[in-house]
C-alpha cells in the first residue's frame, strides 16, 4: 500500500517514525526536542510543539508519506478565544497548583462516586478538567476570553490541516477530559460549565479508523489520540492483556469490552483508540521505591540496587516493604508513609531490603492488577513497561508475582508506532481496503517473555505475605 507515518508530541520531544503501512515495520525515523525553557515547565505555547515537529521531519523525513497519524501528550489543555488564537499558554503536566482546583470541583458535584457514574473518573490535578477550574479561579479574564478547548493532539491535528472550521479529537483523548464518557460516548457539557463557568465549542469525537481530514497537498490527517492509547495500539495489545507501566509511579491498564464504572475512583474509564475500553489503574509508587531504597543502601544506580537483590531471595527472609512513600491511591491511604515489617537479626541485611523494595513495588502492582480482575477484567498476559522492566530483579521476581505470562518488549516509541498504525487504518478504509471495524494486522513488538513457571507457587506465598502486613497495618483499605 506505501508507507504512513507516526507523530508522538511527548512532553518532551517530538519523535515521528515511518513505518511500512502492511507490516508495521520502521523505515526511518525523527526527533527533535521541544524548544521549552525549563524542566517541563506548567505552561507552554504550543508553537513550540510546532517547532519540534518541523525540526523532527527535516530532511525529507516524510517524502512518499501519504497519511499522518498524530499522538501527543495527554492531559495539555489549550484555550482558544473564537478565533482560534491562544487566550494563553496551554496548560499541561500536574502540577500542585490545581489539587485545590481538583477537590473543589469533587465536592461540587457530590463526591468521588458521582464524578464516576458521570464521567468514569474522579478529578484529578493533572486533568483537563481540574485545570479549566484553576483557569476559572486564578485567570477568569482568560477564563472568559475560552471559547473554543481542545487537548494537544486535537491542537496538532488542526494545525496540520490548515486550521479547518470542523475540529475533531478521537474517544481516547476525550476520556481523559473529565467531561466527556466512555460509557455513553457523549460529552458531559455541564460540567465544562461547572468547571470554567460558561460553556464552550468542543471537538467533535470521530471513530477511531475515520480520517480527520486531508491537506490541500493530498496528505490524509487520521483522527489522532493520547499516548496512552497510541502506545497501547503500538504494542498490539487486546482482550486478555494487560500493560504494567514502571515509571516513578506506576500503572496498570488493560483492554475491555465496555467501560467500568467504579464509585471509589480507583479505577479511571479510558477508551481505547480501537473502539474497546482502557481502564487504568494508578499507584504513586513504583520506580520511585527503588531509588530511595538505592539512596538508603547508598548505591548508584538501580542496576547496582537489582545485582543485591538477586543475592537474597523470593520473600527476603520475611522482610516487607508497603511502598506507600507519597501516600498511595491504590489502595486510597493519601496521607499515610511506608512501613517495613519483619525485621529479625537474620533479615537486616543490605540484600534483603533490596529484594523487599523490589517485592514491595510489584506487589503494589498486583494489587492494581487484582482491582481491574476484581471487575470482571482478564489478565492472561501482561506487558512490562519502563526503563526498570530491563532490571534482572524485577523481571525474576514479576511473573510469579502477577500470576502471569509477562513481556518484557524492546525498547521503542511505541506511541508514535501506534498512530503510524491508526494512519494506515484511517488510509485504507479511505481507500476501500481495510474494514473500519478491525485495524492492520501489523507485526508485534519484539520482545522477551517470562512465564511464572515452577515459582508461581513460591511467588503467590510472597504476595500473600504481603497482602497479611498491608491488612494488619492498614486493614480495611483494599477492597478490589
Amino acid at each position: 500500500m506505501g508507507i504512513v507515518a507516526g507523530l508522538d508530541s511527548s512532553p518532551d520531544f517530538t519523535r515521528i517514525v515511518v513505518c511500512d503501512t502492511d507490516t508495521g515495520a520502521v523505515l526511518r525515523q525523527g526527533y527533535a526536542p521541544h524548544p521549552v525553557d525549563g524542566d517541563r515547565p506548567a505552561d507552554v505555547d504550543p508553537q513550540a510543539w510546532l517547532l519540534s515537529l518541523g525540526e523532527a521531519a527535516g530532511g525529507g523525513l516524510l517524502e512518499g508519506v501519504q497519511a499522518i497519524g498524530v499522538s501527543a501528550q495527554q492531559n495539555a489543555v489549550v484555550p482558544l478565544d473564537a478565533q482560534g488564537n491562544t487566550v494563553r499558554p496551554a496548560m499541561v503536566g500536574a502540577d500542585r497548583r490545581n489539587q485545590v482546583a481538583a477537590a473543589d470541583l469533587i465536592d461540587a458535584l457530590g463526591g468521588r462516586e458521582a464524578w464516576a457514574q458521570a464521567v468514569g473518573c474522579v478529578p484529578q490535578a493533572a486533568q483537563p478538567v481540574t485545570k479549566l477550574r484553576w483557569l476559572a479561579k486564578s485567570e477568569p479574564d482568560a477564563a472568559l476570553r475560552t471559547a473554543i478547548l481542545m487537548q494537544a493532539h486535537d491542537w496538532l491535528v488542526w494545525q496540520l490541516l490548515g486550521r479547518p472550521v470542523r475540529r475533531t479529537t478521537d474517544r481516547g483523548g476525550a476520556s481523559g477530559t473529565g467531561y466527556w464518557s466512555a460509557a455513553t460516548g457523549n460529552y458531559r457539557t455541564d460540567l465544562v460549565e461547572l468547571a470554567l463557568g460558561h460553556q464552550v465549542m468542543l471537538p467533535e469525537v470521530i471513530g477511531p479508523a475515520e480520517a480527520a481530514g486531508t491537506t490541500p497537498e493530498g496528505l490524509l490527517i487520521s483522527a489522532g489520540t493520547g499516548e496512552t492509547m497510541a502506545a497501547a495500539f503500538g504494542l498490539g495489545i487486546g482482550l486478555g492483556d494487560a500493560v504494567v507501566s514502571l515509571g516513578a509511579s506506576g500503572s496498570v491498564m488493560a483492554v475491555h469490552p465496555e467501560a467500568l464504572v467504579d464509585g471509589t475512583g480507583m479505577i479511571t474509564a479510558l477508551a481505547d483508540a480501537t473502539g474497546m475500553h482502557l481502564p487504568v489503574v494508578t499507584t504513586l509508587n513504583a520506580v520511585r521505591t527503588l531509588r530511595g531504597t538505592a539512596e538508603l543502601l547508598g548505591l548508584p544506580d538501580l542496576e547496582s540496587l537489582s545485582d543485591l537483590a538477586m543475592k537474597s531471595t523470593p520473600g527476603a527472609h520475611g522482610l516487607v516493604l508497603l511502598p506507600y512513600l507519597e501516600g498511595e491511591r491504590t489502595p486510597n491511604l493519601p496521607h499515610t508513609a511506608g512501613t517495613l515489617s519483619g525485621l529479625r537479626r537474620e533479615s537486616m541485611k543490605a540484600e534483603h531490603l533490596a529484594r523487599a523494595a523490589f517485592e514491595g513495588m510489584l506487589c503494589g502492582l498486583a494489587d492494581a492488577l487484582d482491582v481491574l480482575r476484581g471487575r470482571g477484567v482478564e489478565v492472561r498476559r501482561i506487558f512490562l513497561l519502563g526503563a526498570a522492566a530491563e532490571l534482572t530483579a524485577v523481571q525474576a521476581a514479576a511473573p510469579a508475582l502477577f500470576g502471569a505470562q509477562v513481556v518484557v518488549p524492546q525498547p521503542a516509541d511505541y506511541a508514535a508506532i501506534g498512530a503510524a498504525r491508526q494512519a494506515a487504518w484511517a488510509l485504507g478504509v479511505s481507500q476501500g481496503t481495510l474494514d473500519p471495524r478491525t485495524p492492520p494486522a501489523w507485526q508485534g513488538a519484539a520482545a522477551q517473555v517470562l512465564e511464572p513457571g515452577e515459582e508461581l507457587a513460591v511467588g503467590q506465598a510472597v504476595r500473600q505475605q504481603y497482602v497479611s502486613v498491608r491488612e494488619q497495618t492498614h486493614p480495611g483499605a483494599f477492597r478490589p
